[in-house]
């Protein structure tokens, strides 16, 4: 044991120990916390107190804690900005701005106050304080996003309120530090206009440019996560030359990516694992580092002005949410969730604090640095950070957790009636990743474990080896399904044709939706395939017809064309809905053209919340090809068909596949065949 031991020394040096204490610490940590009904983050922060120097000292907060700790802060920043649903971002903007006002000039007049006139600091010092009361950190975000409530407006008010409270805040803080130092004249505001302006149009405006080109070209798992890293350090870095703390930039990348990264997708779930598992913990356990509890008794000064932090900052931060519920009608929960989000203080007032704790402004007669905040203030931050995000946890715990349980009894009743079972028929390995994407995309977010993958096998077929070759293309399907943290049913299965496989397990399964790809031979005279029309005579289910000619994540926006009286049709709602999870789970525009009557049944979709649809009055399908025409290269088109002989059959739908084959060649498109009124299908075209 001696010999065991005798190479361990205090604190730990070596790094294979570190890392694995603290990846002992991110494991244990649920499990003890839970029974002790302490939040998962409170329950880090306290074991990085424990373990740090102020602690048991077991761990150092070297380079390495911090590098890590700086990339969790940044990962929290750039998972807000990419979790938000952009269209109620749009709505919601003026709720942000003015929570954001709120949040920063109520903290504001109380911190230059309680500086000036009770603790007896400078007009400077007490204006530096102010910022620290005014600034916040989204360290609670992680909860909200767990419990699947980061789109709900609260948190939308919230994230939006902290990124406006925060620049202004540092903005302060580059001011103030300017007139104290000197450095203040006529091109101090000139280079700091414009090199914010500057950075946030590179950002806003470059960024998905770049995203869009790379996510087009390189369809490596890997690499496409490796590329996301660079933009999130990348906007930061950006941030930080343009004189703002680098979380505004982190946060700026997540919503210049947001639409290209849809929150159904593989990448997008590889981000949030990888977040949640490794640069979070490590950040909330380097937050814990820094907290010393010998602050509590080192002297009464500092706990006067710790005092006087926890105090007015919990109370500014509670005023300014009640004001944003009473102006826009939220709810207490709502409310709940906006103090939590908004009360912790961490890295905004950390820089902050430093900034104002390394200006010397001279030195006593015993040769004592005088500083523009001093040790007491210093001190005072650190049990104000441990004081604030306890209170933060718990505040956000409880409100995020009675939105959560309202919004899961909504959508209990709302998915009452749905029965949702997916069949993706498979024939090859590579177009299983695209129609799965699709799958992902219009299935209901609810629905994690009825999507079905399907390989058929010609009994009429002699060649042996079709049954391993089918059983590979159903594992690597499973694969790309498993990515999305979707489990996909493997179904192998000989018939007599590959059609009447499709149809007898649409029977058997109980499927409301079949996603088909395109058949391979490009000539208009068989257009989607002989496999294809004879299960659209064969079986009565909504069927999808899908030619990806580039990934789904890539489009700007989705055109549907809608004949006239398809709301006739007795599978109308089914597909509407999946247009509506289309632009739940994608985020990407829905432009929809139909008839005026037609536009009638689409009203309540159109003002549903939590999508981005617009109507367009569209009447003579004998003008189909003219519109055609006008689909640019990113836009994928939907095209709603039907049946022969059907009540919204029109007879131009017999000439679509020359207009595709005429004008849409490199674009994406899907033809929507909606389940018909009685049994058998009819003839497609």
């Amino acid at each position: 044991m001696n010999l065991l031991f005798s190479g361990i020394t205090l604190p730990l040096e070596d790094p294979i120990l570190k890392f694995l204490l603290i990846l002992v610490i991110i494991l244990a940590a649920p499990l003890l916390l839970n029974k002790l009904k302490i939040p998962y983050l409170l329950g880090l922060i306290i074991a990085g107190a424990v373990i740090g120097p102020h602690g048991l000292n077991l761990v150092l907060r070297d380079s390495s804690i911090i590098l890590s700790g700086t990339a969790g802060l940044l990962y929290i920043m750039f998972l807000s900005g990419l979790d938000m649903d952009m269209s109620d971002f749009k709505r919601s903007s003026r709720q942000s701005l003015v929570f954001g006002l709120y949040t920063f000039c109520i903290p504001l007049a109380l911190g230059i106050l309680a500086g000036y006139y009770i603790l007896g600091f400078s007009i400077y010092s007490s204006i530096l304080l102010a910022g620290l009361f005014a600034s916040q950190t989204l360290i609670a975000y992680p909860i909200v996003s767990k419990l699947g409530i980061a789109r709900d407006k609260a948190v939308t008010i919230a994230v939006g309120g902290t990124v406006i409270t925060d620049t202004l805040a540092l903005l302060l803080l580059t001011v103030i530090v300017g007139m104290v130092t000197g450095n203040v004249d006529d091109m101090f505001w000139w280079r700091l206009a414009i090199s914010v302006v500057l950075c946030v149009a590179i950002i806003i405006l470059l960024f998905p440019v770049i995203a869009h080109w790379f996510f087009k070209h390189c369809t490596d798992n890997i690499s496409q996560y490796i590329f996301v890293l660079v933009m999130v350090f990348l906007g930061a870095y950006l941030a930080h030359l343009a004189g703002l703390e680098p979380i505004i930039g982190a946060f700026l990348a997540g919503l210049a990516l947001n639409r290209l990264i849809p929150r159904t997708s593989p990448l997008m779930n590889r981000i949030e694992f990888v977040g949640h598992a490794i640069f979070i913990p490590f950040f909330l356990i380097g937050v814990g580092m820094l907290i010393d509890y010998r602050a509590f008794f080192r002297d009464w000064e500092s706990l006067k002005v710790a005092a006087v932090m926890i105090v007015l900052i919990t109370a500014a931060k509670y005023l300014a949410a009640l004001l944003t519920q009473k102006t826009f009608r939220l709810s207490a929960d709502q409310r709940t969730v906006i103090f939590g989000l908004s009360s912790a203080h961490v890295a905004a007032t950390l820089a902050a604090v430093m900034v104002g704790y390394n200006i010397i402004l001279g030195h006593t007669p015993d040769g004592e640095p005088i500083r523009l905040l001093g040790d007491s203030v210093l001190n005072g931050t650190i049990l104000m950070i441990l004081a604030t995000c306890t209170i933060s946890t718990f505040a956000t715990q409880r409100g995020a957790h009675n939105i959560a349980v309202k919004g899961m009894r909504t959508d209990d009743q709302e998915n009452e009636k749905q029965n949702e079972h997916i069949l993706i028929p498979i024939s090859n390995e590579e177009s299983a990743a695209e129609l799965i994407a699709l799958g992902n995309q219009i299935k209901s977010p609810k629905n994690h474990n009825e999507i079905y993958a399907l390989h058929a096998i010609d009994n009429k077929a002699g060649d042996t080896g079709l049954e391993k070759r089918g059983q590979k293309v159903l594992e690597t399907a499973a694969s790309i399904a498993a990515a999305s943290d979707i489990y996909l049913h493997e179904l192998l299965r000989y018939d007599v044709n590959i059609s009447n496989a499709i149809a007898s397990v649409a029977r058997e399964r109980n499927i409301t939706d079949i996603i088909m790809g395109l058949h391979r031979d490009k000539s208009p005279s068989v257009f989607i395939g002989k496999i294809t029309g004879d299960l659209l005579t064969e079986a009565n289910v909504t069927t999808y017809i899908y030619k990806p000619a580039q990934p789904l994540t890539t489009l700007k926006r989705h055109i549907v064309i809608i004949p006239p009286e398809a709301e006739k049709e007795a599978g109308f709602p089914v597909w509407l809905q999946k247009i509506r999870n289309l632009s739940q789970n994608g985020g990407v525009k829905i432009v929809i053209y139909a008839s005026q009557t037609t536009l009638h049944y689409l009203e309540p979709l159109r003002r549903r919340k939590k999508t981005e649809v617009e109507t367009v009055l569209f009447n003579n399908w004998d003008k189909l090809q003219h519109l055609l025409r006008e689909i640019h290269r990113d836009e994928c088109l939907w095209l709603v068909m039907s049946r022969r002989d059907r009540v919204s059959y029109h007879p131009i739908m017999s000439k679509v596949p020359s207009y595709l084959d005429s004008h849409l060649q490199k674009n994406s498109f899907v033809l929507i065949y909606p389940m018909q009124a009685g049994t058998g299908g009819g003839r497609y075209l």
